[in-house]
């Protein structure tokens, strides 16, 4: 198992962050099923004002790439993106077409406790 974490901001404005919440409590079902169908385990996401953080725990078979191919071939996938691109501030250093910026680990306990 991998986990992959990742970054993103909303645009802020209380109310489109609200309408973000809201359609991430009634996710799509085909986008649920295109996460799944990707090798994602689990799937969290975070937000602190207008700032999202994104946990992925994935199988070993799952990669970036696979998913990124997926996601361009599926119709429903690309109209939820579309609709979330509507609450969506990418990061200013994030590379061009790169929505969600991945983090680097800087600290682990259980590594921290056995070295």
């Amino acid at each position: 198992m991998r986990r992959y974490c990742f970054a993103l901001d909303l645009k802020n404005d209380p109310d489109l962050i609200q309408k973000y919440i809201d359609h991430h409590q009634n996710v799509w079902p085909e986008v649920l099923e295109s996460i799944t169908d990707a090798g994602i385990i689990d799937m969290q996401i975070y937000n602190a004002g207008n700032r999202l953080f994104m946990i992925m725990e994935t199988g070993d078979d799952f990669t970036p790439a696979g998913k990124a191919k997926a996601d361009q071939e599926n119709p429903k996938v690309q109209e939820w993106e579309a609709l979330m691109d509507t609450y969506q501030k990418w990061l200013p250093f994030a590379s061009e077409g790169q929505k969600w910026v991945p983090m680097d680990q800087i600290f682990s306990l259980e590594q921290a406790l056995n070295s």
